[in-house]
């Protein structure tokens, strides 16, 4: 289970160290996808898998259904840390999280996510904001903490 967060910088390279706490569990291999509000996701591959079975059984007749997994799978990348536990963030997907420097790695319980740091502040100060709000809503779905 992913869980915390912390603060990186990426690399000249575009490389990222993944900190030392979540890459026992990513394991070797993994996949870097495009996530929503504007950050990375990072699956272990089983994690992936799980996933991928999922999508693959949308309705191909859902033009919704069609266009999710088009983007979703185009904009995804197997990866594999290097022995200093970076990992290369391609080109397009940092254009697409508008990462260029600063980031911030965040468990989110079955997968990472990595965000450009300014926007992980913005979208946390926000968030913040509306916690309890959401806490209520989950509620609905069973979820009492």
């Amino acid at each position: 289970m992913f869980l915390g967060e912390y603060q990186h910088n990426i690399d000249p390279k575009g490389r990222l160290i993944i900190p030392a706490k979540f890459r026992e569990d990513l394991g070797e291999q993994f996949v870097l996808s495009k996530g929503l509000d504007g950050c990375l996701f990072v699956y272990p591959l089983k994690e992936w898998q799980e996933l991928e079975n999922k999508l693959r059984s949308l309705p191909l007749t859902q033009k919704d259904a069609r266009a999710f997994a088009r983007t979703f799978f185009s904009g995804a990348n197997e990866a594999e840390l290097d022995k200093q536990g970076r990992v290369l963030l391609p080109p397009t997907l940092r254009n697409y999280a508008k990462i260029t420097k600063d980031v911030m790695v965040i468990g989110v319980g079955n997968r990472l996510e990595i965000w450009d740091l300014t926007a992980w502040d913005k979208y946390n100060n926000e968030s913040d904001k509306s916690f309890e709000q959401l806490a209520e809503l989950m509620g609905q779905y069973g979820l009492d903490i």
